[in-house]
């Protein structure tokens, strides 16, 4: 499959927001057939979907397969908006809830996916959104559940987001994010992977201040968080942080803490399962193809129960 070709874009209005216009764009493989099992696959930070071999593998194993571009990331991007930003999680449960209305017309069964970021906001999405009662299965690669920082630096970096956000709703910091994980991606450096270098830079975006708020404070509502579909964790073995680019970085995930996950994942929800995937990166389904192969069947014979 690929994406020019094999998918269907459709650009959903939303309402507007302190940016102006905004939109999403759903996302459905053309290959679908309707009255089966489906998947719905929201993308992390600084990202956007480009994964047509993850629903290659969806549709082997029977299910079709929908994805999300968030507003203000990947192709929902408009002129006048900052990439990548928000003041509050729950800004995207309108999308999300807009597909799952979009896919129920067609599903048996629909399992939530999401990725880091993304992880996080579909947590929160299956504790307070709106249509959460229409999935039947949370699953979270990589899920971003914590800063990976010291205890120190997660301080700090509160105040100073707090005072920062408080003088201009779009203060920043550019070059936030190391460059290292996607030169460990894209095929022009060191990966196998072709994405929109507009899309996802190599250095990211820059920061913003009141994003920084808003990720925190969903990360603490999942203190309370009480998911009641079953719920499957998936992340590395490793993690490292990289200045620069080493064999480390395609057998670890360098961007997040794994034992966060360890830590928080259980306490989700009801029913959790962990799987740790051995020399994953932090996007576990761009790992080398034998550990993601190996992802795949994992997460599929966990699917086959739920």
């Amino acid at each position: 499959m690929d994406l020019e070709n094999d998918f269907i874009y459709e650009t959903i209005d939303l309402e507007n927001d302190y940016d102006g216009k905004v939109v999403s764009t759903f996302i459905s493989s053309k290959r679908n057939t309707g009255n089966r099992k489906s998947v719905l696959y929201v993308h992390g930070y600084v990202d956007y979907f480009f994964h047509p071999h993850m629903a290659e593998e969806f549709h082997a194993n029977d299910f079709d397969f929908f994805a999300i571009d968030l507003r203000k990331y990947g192709r929902s991007i408009l002129p006048h908006q900052h990439e990548n930003y928000c003041r509050d999680v729950e800004e995207y449960f309108e999308e999300i809830s807009i597909a799952l209305q979009m896919i129920d017309q067609k599903s048996s069964k629909i399992y939530l996916m999401g990725h880091s970021t993304g992880g996080l906001i579909v947590s929160n999405y299956m504790n307070d959104g709106m249509n959460k009662e229409m999935v039947d299965g949370l699953i979270l690669n990589s899920p971003f559940l914590e800063f990976n920082q010291s205890a120190i630096e997660k301080t700090l970096s509160y105040l100073l987001s707090t005072v920062m956000g408080s003088l201009s709703a779009f203060s920043r910091i550019n070059g936030a994010l190391s460059p290292v994980y996607a030169q460990s991606l894209h095929k022009d450096f060191f990966g196998e992977w072709d994405f929109n270098l507009n899309w996802k830079p190599i250095k990211g975006f820059p920061a913003y201040f009141k994003w920084i708020l808003a990720i925190r404070m969903g990360q603490r509502k999942l203190k309370d968080s009480n998911i009641q579909v079953p719920v499957l964790l998936i992340h590395s073995s490793g993690s490292k942080k990289l200045k620069k680019y080493t064999e480390e970085a395609t057998k670890n995930d360098i961007v997040l803490n794994i034992q966060d996950m360890k830590l928080i994942g259980p306490k989700l929800g009801v029913n959790v399962q962990l799987i740790e995937i051995k020399d994953g990166v932090h996007d576990i389904f761009l790992s080398k193809k034998g550990v993601r192969t190996k992802a795949f069947k994992e997460m599929f014979s966990w699917l086959k129960d739920k």
